[in-house]
């Protein structure tokens, strides 16, 4: 299979993304003196900018790949809930069973930028678990989406924000059994071991730490080979595929291990890059059933991203030109 053959494929596939939906707004500005009130920097504002992150910015990855793309989450009935249905309307992203509530509020991260540097993150955000009546609501969503079009593959997006509750994720992944659907999880600490039998799980190397409470000197296959018997002792998950940061991402199917670096790049901002990871693989998996070249592909991806200032979705034809350069031996 060539590479425009593969992303020739992804226009034709459906993705369904569930998780922590945020709005991320960017304050830039200059700074040229310190506050005469406080030690602390005068930010001089020029221009605010919005974009959508945490799960919202997995669904912009994946409709930026091609895919048809839709979201189920619980939103705030707020001012930023509806610049946030504006800007995944305006990137074609599915909003139809999306969830607004006055029981929360969406999530909002503000950060101040002054020559491409952040300078503060203010959060508004809510984190405990969405109520048992909207996690029902949810689940009713989900099941209504996959009677109407089945996905070819749903990832699960955590950013411990309280949409991704024990119960919900249970019922997910059997919903998904029942419709022979490909699961894809980017888990954080709190459920970390509540995805059993998901198909790939795909934790960064601080989540594994923390998730197992283990403490990990090396990042070798030995190693890495042993968290992942230790994850599949609890989850009897399919795949593990591990991002390294710059040491690249480690993967384990079966018999099959292999830890891939990173390809040299300037690094502007790392903001983002899981969610481009996690979006990118279950793509590539989903059309192909070959995790090596997934996980090929998702390193690149996630190296591309992180050459943007902020969170950014993959650019399809700059990765596509890259697999073909850097690639071209695997297809």
């Amino acid at each position: 299979m060539i590479f425009q053959e593969l992303f020739d494929q992804f226009k034709g596939m459906k993705v369904a993304v569930v998780g922590d939906l945020m709005l991320d707004t960017y304050w830039w500005g200059s700074v040229d003196r310190i506050s005469p009130e406080a030690p602390v920097p005068v930010v001089a504002l020029k221009k605010k900018e919005l974009r959508v992150g945490g799960a919202a910015n997995v669904a912009l990855n994946s409709v930026s790949m091609g895919a048809y793309t839709t979201v189920l989450s619980v939103i705030g009935d707020d001012d930023d809930a509806k610049d946030l249905l504006r800007l995944l309307n305006a990137a074609g992203i599915e909003t139809g069973y999306l969830i607004s509530s006055k029981e929360r509020v969406t999530t909002n991260k503000t950060r101040i930028m002054s020559r491409n540097q952040q300078m503060m993150r203010l959060d508004a955000e809510m984190t405990n678990d969405i109520s048992p009546a909207l996690e029902e609501t949810l689940l009713a969503n989900a099941r209504h989406l996959f009677a109407e079009q089945k996905p070819d593959v749903l990832i699960l997006e955590d950013y411990n924000k309280g949409v991704l509750t024990e119960n919900l994720i249970t019922a997910l992944v059997q919903l998904c059994t029942e419709y022979g659907v490909i699961t894809c999880v980017d888990p954080k600490k709190k459920n970390f071991l509540s995805y059993k039998g998901v198909t790939i799980f795909k934790p960064n190397l601080k989540e594994v730490k923390e998730g197992l409470n283990i403490t990990l000197t090396e990042t070798d296959l030995s190693a890495l080979s042993k968290v992942h018997a230790a994850l599949h002792a609890h989850l009897k998950h399919k795949i593990s595929f591990i991002t390294l940061s710059e040491k690249g991402v480690f993967y384990k199917e079966e018999d099959v291990q292999r830890i891939i670096p990173t390809h040299i790049r300037n690094i502007a901002d790392v903001s983002g890059a899981g969610d481009t990871v996690i979006a990118v693989a279950s793509l590539v998996y989903a059309a192909t059933g070959n995790m090596h070249l997934a996980a090929e592909m998702a390193n690149i991806a996630g190296g591309l991203v992180c050459e943007e200032v902020g969170t950014a979705p993959i650019n399809k034809e700059k990765l596509q030109a890259e697999c073909e350069l850097l690639l071209k031996e695997l297809v």
